[in-house]
């Protein structure tokens, strides 16, 4: 289902969250809103449909590192069919999670950036997901003196910090003895 029917794909999130929330005897409530109005803290996201989760069970959802709330937004993404470039259409929050998370990795940006900059290396972030990498290549796009890269596979999908001409030193050869 295209996200341009956004009532439709509202509607189809609140039957996927009755059913999780009542088969999961889960203390929850949320809140669907369409086309939400962007705050200074969501400025670089901006969302069709936002779901923000409150209730006595938000700690589960917000227990190592947001798993579950992260494994909630998949389901709904996958339940809409959307495409890897429409992720960032529907986002779901909880006690303002994401705020607080987009403000953590703007200070880990300028921290790696003034890094790379009194060393001259490279700084490379814990892997995170897209949308972490995505905030942290924002935050420093405007950094001239500075490129940012994302290197690895999968889960371990990082973002890297380079001065900006920096040229990595050739690789060694290595030898075998027999």
């Amino acid at each position: 289902m295209p996200i341009d029917d956004k009532i439709a794909s509202a509607r189809k999130i609140e039957a996927l969250l009755k059913t999780i929330i009542q088969n999961g005897d889960l203390r929850l409530r949320y809140r669907i809103t369409i086309d939400p109005q962007v705050t200074d803290s969501r400025d670089w996201e901006r969302p069709s449909i936002l779901v923000d989760l409150s209730g006595s069970d938000s700690r589960l959802l917000l227990a190592h590192n947001a798993e579950l709330l992260r494994a909630l937004e998949l389901l709904a993404i996958e339940s809409l069919d959307l495409k890897h470039d429409e992720h960032e259409k529907l986002i779901f929050d909880c006690m303002n999670h994401r705020s607080m998370r987009l403000e953590e990795l703007r200070l880990a940006a300028d921290v790696a950036a003034q890094r790379v900059r009194d060393s001259g290396r490279p700084y490379r972030f814990a892997p995170m997901s897209s949308r972490e990498r995505r905030i942290v290549h924002l935050a420093l796009r405007e950094c001239e003196d500075l490129r940012t890269e994302s290197e690895g596979m999968g889960p371990d999908r990082r973002v890297v910090v380079f001065p900006k001409d920096y040229k990595a030193a050739p690789a060694r050869p290595s030898f075998r003895r027999r």
